[in-house]
């Protein structure tokens, strides 16, 4: 990816009918437009330098039909392939977890909710007409990146707004070698897949 200063804004656009958002870092530089293909048996998102579409510079592609257990891999346009994120099972259920795999299938970072309460009480207030419409305001889930040695190096938070359209990536501590790629990328899938679950 382009180089880029964080803190990173994801902005999906709400008047187009694919899954699709815009990523732009701290110096308001686009540095990535993801959209996410339509009728699909597998998730096929691809991810541009720009909203032009004219540079592809990932694709993120799941390896079997939509599924509770899928991984999803990120490869370059020449089809090499960079790392995977995947769900960690039953746990995801009850706490957003996610794990992202180098290139090698070595388990690099994890992603876990950072409160799970928020969750249900997202889903338990998103029941109720009205109410529903608001609970973007005040119900933000935020995400956090743990490596290896149990530290937490990046967070993602949900702001406030009315429709859930805007999320912030924030770099907690120094991210080395190429490993920043992967994390964007694997924040990029697993925002498309928190959203859709609501």
């Amino acid at each position: 990816m382009q180089d880029y200063k964080f803190p990173l804004d994801f902005t999906f656009h709400i008047g187009t009918l694919s899954n699709d958002f815009s990523a732009v870092d701290a110096n308001g530089k686009m540095v990535a437009y993801v959209k996410q293909k339509l009728f699909k048996f597998k998730e096929n998102v691809g991810v541009y330098q720009n909203d032009s579409k004219t540079e592809l510079l990932y694709n993120i592609k799941a390896d079997r039909w939509i599924d509770f257990s899928a991984c999803y891999s990120f490869s370059n346009p020449s089809g090499q392939e960079l790392g995977k994120i995947g769900r960690k099972g039953w746990a995801s259920l009850w706490k957003a977890h996610y794990e992202i795999f180098d290139k090698n299938k070595q388990l690099k970072y994890t992603i876990r909710e950072e409160n799970a309460w928020v969750k249900v009480l997202d889903g338990m207030v998103g029941q109720i007409p009205i109410i529903n419409l608001f609970t973007g305001l005040f119900l933000n889930p935020a995400y956090i990146v743990i490596n290896g040695n149990n530290e937490t190096v990046v967070r993602l938070s949900k702001e406030k707004s009315l429709v859930g359209r805007r999320f912030k990536v924030s770099e907690l501590k120094k991210l080395s070698g190429n490993d920043d790629d992967i994390i964007i990328l694997g924040l990029m899938m697993m925002i498309l897949l928190e959203r859709r679950k609501g």
